[in-house]
């Protein structure tokens, strides 16, 4: 029988675990110096990208999600994805990113 730990569930919500101590005590620190994010591709690149960007959470580019969808998602959290306060990333950035999200590119092939 395989081990729980080794199981590709268990190391996701691990993940999810250890980085959101760090993205909840950056909060701002994220945005680009004066506080203000200055474009959905920026949050998704210093934010979300750190887990959708390296297999740890799914693959968001190129499925067309709706922004409603992943405004919902990333407001009240969704499996091992936790959620994120408007103290963290406020309305105005959060639709910035959820529209990035909705009209990016499916990833390149790796070879």
């Amino acid at each position: 029988m395989p081990s729980l730990l080794n199981s590709r569930a268990v190391k996701s919500r691990l993940a999810a675990c250890l980085a959101l101590p760090l993205a909840l005590l950056a909060g701002q620190a994220f945005a680009d110096g004066d506080g203000v994010w200055k474009s959905g591709e920026k949050v998704y690149q210093k934010v979300c990208g750190h887990c959708h960007e390296t297999n740890i959470g799914p693959n968001l580019k190129g499925r067309q999600l709706p922004p409603q969808y992943s405004i919902a998602v990333v407001r009240n959290g969704f499996r091992a994805m936790p959620a994120f306060p408007a103290s963290f990333i406020d309305d105005k950035a959060l639709g910035q990113v959820a529209d990035y999200i909705a009209k990016s590119a499916a990833p390149a092939a790796k070879p």
